[in-house]
């Protein structure tokens, strides 16, 4: 069966920024699985999959506009220290992630800078601006089952746990 809208699709795949440096992989014994058309996965590497099978390899190169998309400033500002309430100072470090509620939901926020007053925070995904490849290897695609197309993911061991 060959990867198109409405199949489930498991494969590993190893994950590279340009410099080459591994950012996520996916082996054999956890293997990556999930349904093709869904928006699951980022567009450049759903487009390049359509028509693989199982046992199909491909190198993927894929553009930071077709992954995480490409940086915006915008989303980076400068905020008041006391706005985290009692956060602990020592979580307020740069590197530290936390959810936000935003506009558009809920949100990961970087902090790429800290001092005494302020906290400077980035709500870019940390792959924006960055081209990917990945390195993938198909190991099995099937028709999705009724279910998996209402809820739009795959289903371990027949269910996801969602009333009906």
């Amino acid at each position: 069966m060959q990867i198109a809208v409405n199949t489930v699709v498991t494969m590993t795949y190893t994950l590279t920024n340009p410099q080459g440096v591994v950012l996520d992989q996916a082996d054999t014994d956890h293997p990556f699985v999930y349904l093709h058309g869904a928006n699951n996965i980022i567009p450049g590497l759903e487009n390049a999959l359509v028509g693989k099978q199982a046992t199909d390899s491909a190198v993927v190169n894929v553009t930071a506009e077709d992954a995480y998309g490409e940086r915006d400033e915008r989303l980076t500002q400068q905020i008041p220290r006391e706005m985290f309430g009692d956060v602990p100072a020592e979580q307020l470090v740069v590197g530290a992630q936390f959810q936000a509620q935003t506009n558009g939901g809920i949100e990961v926020i970087t902090i790429t800078a800290a001092d005494e007053t302020t906290i400077t925070i980035d709500a870019n995904h940390p792959l924006a601006g960055v081209a990917l490849t990945f390195d993938v290897t198909i190991m099995d695609v099937r028709a999705a089952t009724d279910e998996e197309m209402a809820h739009g993911h795959v289903h371990s061991h027949g269910s996801c746990g969602h009333a009906h």
